[in-house]
C-alpha cells in the first residue's frame, strides 16, 4: 500500500507558532518536560447524535516520518527568528512521546479526549497541526457519510466526490474515510490502489454526446464492458429515449453474447417519479435484475425524501455534499493542554472561559465506555487516570450537567477506550485496513450504538459523566483559579 508520506516529506505541515513556541522552550531548556495535551471536539456535525473518529492512520504515518531535512532547516534559517541552537536541535529530531487514542472507527461524542499525547514540551507542541488536520478531515467526512449511508437504508452509497473536493488529498482521504463511514465503492482510482477500496465508475454524459447517436454510444460501451454494463440514461431524454435505448442494448448486444444489463444511472430530473417509470419499463422488459443508480448533489435529506417518496433507487452515489460535507464543512477538534509535569506528578491545567462549553476537562484522565447487561452503550465516563472501574460493580457517577443528581451505574462493563499507539516514541499499536476499520464502525452502530442517537433531527444525547473523585478535582480546579 502507499502511504501518504511515500513521495514527499510533509514533516513542515504546521502552524509557525508550534515552530515558535517550540523555539522558546528550547531556548528557555524546556525540552524535557513533559506535558500532556488531549484532543477533543466540541459539537457534532449537522447537530447529529454522534461522530466518528477517523485519520488515525495517517496520523501514525506523519509521526513515523517526522523529520528535518536539509531543505527544512535552511528555509527554518532563512526565516531569520530561530535560535541556531534549535536549528541544530530539529536536525536530529524525532518524537519521543507516548500517544493513547481511541480505536480508529470509534463512535466517538462531545467533549471527549479523542486523542491523549504525553510528551515533552517541544514534541508535544510540534504535532499539533498534523493531529488535528487528519482528524478534522477524515472525522467530518466519515461522519457525513455515515448519516448518507443511514438515509439510504441499506442501499448501496458510492463515493463519486473526487472532482469536488478541495484538493487532491482531500479526495483521496476523503474516499478513505467515506469507506469508513459506510460507503460502498470509490470512483476515486488512487483511494482504491492505496486502499483496496472497490472503485465504481461507468460513463459520463460526454461518451454518449460524442457518437452520432444514443444507441451507438450504448452499444460500444456494452460491447466494450458486457460485464459491467450501467448505462447513463439522461442525456436527451430518460423516458422517451434513454431507457428504450439501454432496453434495445440488453436484448440486440448483451443477450446474445449471453450478458445482462446490469444497471442504469439518472444523474438529473425527479429522481423519483424517473425512477418508478424506468423501473417499470425495465420489469415489462425482462430486466427485473437491472438495478437503478442515481446521482446529482444528494445528501442524507435529499436520499431520505427520495425514498419516502416510493423511489425505486438501488444505489446512490453521492459527491460534492458527501466530499465536502457541504451542510457542515468544519469539525471543530482541538488540541488543549490538560497537565504539565513536576517532579514526575502530572498536575492538571484547565482552560476557563466566558463560555461555559470552552472550560476544558483537566487532568490527565480515563475514558470508559458504560455497557447495560444488553451490551448496549448507555453512557461514557472520565475518570481519574489512576481510578480503575471494575465490571459489574456499582460505580457512583456525576452528570457534569445536572451535578446535584448523584447516581451509580449497577451491573455494567466498563471499556477503557483509548489504547496506546506509541511510546517513547515509537508505535506500539496495530495497524488496521479501512475495511477493518468500517467493519468496527458498522459494528457497534449496529449493535452497541442506541438507535434513538442515530437519528437525524433531536437525537437522544448520550451521556458524558464523570466519576466523583474526577468532578470534585475539577471543581477545585475551578476554584482555585485566580482572575
Amino acid at each position: 500500500m502507499n502511504t501518504q508520506n511515500e513521495a514527499r516529506n510533509l514533516s513542515m505541515v504546521m502552524d509557525l507558532y508550534e515552530l515558535t513556541m517550540g523555539n522558546g522552550y528550547f531556548t528557555g531548556d524546556d525540552t524535557s518536560t513533559k506535558v500532556v495535551f488531549d484532543v477533543f471536539y466540541r459539537n457534532n456535525p449537522d447537530k447529529g447524535g454522534f461522530s466518528i473518529f477517523a485519520g488515525l492512520g495517517q496520523i501514525i504515518e506523519y509521526i513515523e516520518n517526522l523529520h528535518f531535512d536539509d531543505k527544512d532547516i535552511a528555509y527554518l534559517k532563512d526565516i531569520g527568528i530561530f535560535d541556531e541552537r534549535f536549528l541544530e536541535y530539529l536536525k536530529s529530531f524525532e518524537f519521543r512521546g507516548d500517544i493513547y487514542a481511541l480505536e480508529e472507527g470509534t463512535v466517538m461524542y462531545p467533549d471527549e479526549p479523542v486523542i491523549t499525547v504525553i510528551a515533552p514540551l517541544v514534541d508535544a507542541q510540534l504535532i499539533e497541526t498534523a493531529i488535528l488536520l487528519e482528524v478534522n478531515h477524515q472525522s467530518l467526512i466519515a461522519t457525513k457519510t455515515r448519516r448518507i449511508c443511514h438515509a439510504a437504508a441499506g442501499r448501496l452509497v458510492s463515493d463519486f466526490g473526487a472532482r469536488r473536493a478541495h484538493n487532491m488529498d482531500a479526495a483521496v482521504y476523503g474516499a478513505r474515510a467515506a469507506f469508513i463511514g459506510g460507503a460502498s465503492s470509490t470512483a476515486t482510482v488512487l483511494a482504491g490502489q492505496m486502499f483496496g477500496i472497490p472503485v465504481s465508475g461507468t460513463m459520463a454524459h460526454s461518451w454518449v454526446m460524442f457518437y452520432q447517436d444514443e444507441f451507438t454510444a450504448f452499444k460500444k460501451y456494452a460491447e466494450t464492458y458486457p460485464d459491467m454494463t450501467v448505462l447513463l440514461v439522461d442525456t436527451y431524454d430518460v423516458l422517451r429515449s434513454g431507457i428504450p435505448n439501454a432496453i434495445r442494448t440488453a436484448k440486440e448486444v448483451l443477450e446474445p453474447m449471453g450478458k445482462r444489463l446490469k444497471g442504469i444511472r439518472l444523474d438529473s430530473g425527479d429522481l423519483a417519479y424517473l425512477s418508478k417509470k424506468a423501473r417499470k419499463m425495465l420489469d415489462d422488459a425482462g430486466l427485473s435484475d437491472c438495478i437503478i443508480v442515481a446521482s446529482n448533489s444528494l445528501d442524507e435529506f435529499t436520499i431520505q425524501s427520495l425514498i419516502t417518496q416510493g423511489a425505486r433507487i438501488d444505489s446512490f452515489g453521492v459527491g460534492e455534499r458527501l466530499i465536502t460535507s457541504k451542510s457542515e464543512p468544519v469539525f471543530g477538534a482541538v488540541y488543549k493542554i490538560s497537565a504539565v509535569e513536576n517532579n514526575g506528578v502530572f498536575e492538571p491545567r484547565i482552560k476557563v472561559s466566558e463560555n461555559v462549553e470552552k472550560i476544558t476537562n483537566p487532568g490527565l484522565k480515563k475514558l470508559y465506555r458504560v455497557y447495560d447487561e444488553n451490551n448496549k452503550a448507555i453512557a461514557d465516563i472520565i475518570a481519574k487516570y489512576d481510578e480503575e472501574l471494575e465490571d459489574l460493580s456499582e460505580v457512583s457517577y456525576i452528570d457534569p450537567l445536572k451535578p446535584w443528581k448523584r447516581r451509580s451505574f449497577k451491573g455494567c462493563r466498563f471499556v477503557n477506550l483509548q489504547k496506546q499507539v506509541f511510546k517513547d516514541g515509537r508505535f506500539t499499536g496495530t495497524k488496521k485496513s479501512v475495511q477493518e476499520i468500517a467493519g468496527y464502525v458498522k459494528k457497534q452502530l449496529d449493535n452497541e450504538i442506541w438507535i434513538e442517537e442515530q437519528r437525524f433531527e433531536y437525537p437522544h444525547r448520550h451521556y458524558l459523566d464523570m466519576t466523583p473523585a474526577y468532578y470534585e478535582m475539577k471543581r477545585e480546579l475551578l476554584a482555585s483559579v485566580k482572575e
